[in-house]
């Protein structure tokens, strides 16, 4: 009686199990509104400012502001050459951005957008981010191979920090440490942001050029978007837990928290939805077709919108050298929204 208690008691939990997998099959997102811009310009990272209705995108020279309901233009803030990302101080109420060929953060007010400042950083600084637990702002610099430390009350440089490799995104634990994809060694490097040391490097083989990478902080994981694959990561001692194949040219990631979804925008036109069921068990629930060239990505925890910029490329000539990238469309960038 025993056995057959058991038997049932296991097949009750798969029956469970597999419902759930097949109830999860698609996420419910689709390409709803599609926000233009006529300016010229290549570009790079997008951020919400969940504060406002702001969407700052990164734009050849600029940061082009929009409201993120309608899309609508709110102003730009100038003179950042290069610019790849954005970041947010709202207790200072500043912004920051991360102007990759001036070498330099600039400060700017959340309310009016002027620059205020600007603080020199290392060589090429690509991603940006604030750290809640240290109170700074990081620059991931992917020419010099280092981060930038900004104390954003002083305005000052604190620290910079050597991780042997191209840094391309950082994320915390809110808890005094820092990972960071280095691209080049296809490793996570972590920091001790109360020492500004490094305290490993953890291998992602066999992910390689990670680019995107996202945190849950519940199940203490990291997922780092590979050259065509998905690594999760332990958080607290590098053991790869998952892999998964998502779509060719990704350059970014996002995390939903309150369901648990991971989604990886690929340069290939697509955008891939992966559901973390466990601490241990990814899987990819969906494949949604956005645009190519949709590489880069950012969410909104408060609306769950996904926000993606992109434009139209020419067909690349057949008799181009091989490695040739499309050319950009004059006048066809824009802003791709996804939403339930």
């Amino acid at each position: 009686m025993k056995n057959l208690v058991a038997k049932i008691t296991m097949l009750a939990i798969l029956a469970i199990t597999m419902s759930q997998i097949s109830a999860q099959k698609t996420s419910g997102y689709s390409l709803t509104k599609t926000f233009h811009i006529a300016s010229a310009g290549g570009w790079d990272y997008i951020a919400v400012d969940e504060n406002s209705n702001r969407l700052y995108v990164s734009h050849g020279t600029q940061v082009n502001i929009l409201d993120k309901s309608t899309g609508d233009s709110l102003g730009v803030i100038a003179n950042t050459t290069g610019v790849h990302g954005i970041a947010f101080n709202p207790a200072l109420g500043k912004g920051y951005t991360s102007n990759g060929r001036l070498n330099t953060v600039s400060v700017f007010d959340l309310k009016t957008a002027k620059v205020l400042s600007s603080i020199s950083t290392g060589e090429n600084p690509d991603a940006i981010m604030y750290d809640e637990f240290s109170k700074k702002i990081i620059t991931c610099n992917g020419r010099s191979k280092d981060l930038t430390i900004i104390d954003p009350v002083t305005e000052k440089v604190v620290a910079t920090i050597p991780i042997g490799g191209k840094p391309e995104t950082a994320v915390s634990d809110n808890m005094g440490k820092l990972y960071v994809n280095s691209e080049d060694k296809n490793e996570i490097v972590v920091i001790d942001m109360t020492k500004f040391t490094v305290l490993s490097h953890w291998s992602l083989l066999p992910g390689e050029e990670p680019t995107g990478l996202v945190i849950d902080l519940k199940t203490k994981r990291l997922f780092a978007t590979c050259d065509k694959l998905l690594v999760a990561m332990d958080a607290t001692n590098g053991k790869i837990v998952g892999q998964l194949p998502i779509g060719e040219g990704c350059d970014g990631a996002a995390f939903d928290p309150a369901t648990n979804l991971i989604f990886t925008s690929n340069g290939s036109g697509t955008v891939t939805v992966v559901k973390e069921l466990s601490a241990n068990n990814i899987v990819v629930i969906e494949t949604i077709p956005t645009k190519k060239s949709a590489r880069t990505i950012t969410i909104d925890s408060k609306t769950h919108k996904l926000y993606l910029p992109a434009a139209d490329m020419e067909a690349v000539p057949a008799d181009a050298p091989k490695g040739t990238r499309p050319k950009m469309i004059a006048g066809s960038f824009q802003v791709l929204v996804l939403s339930k």
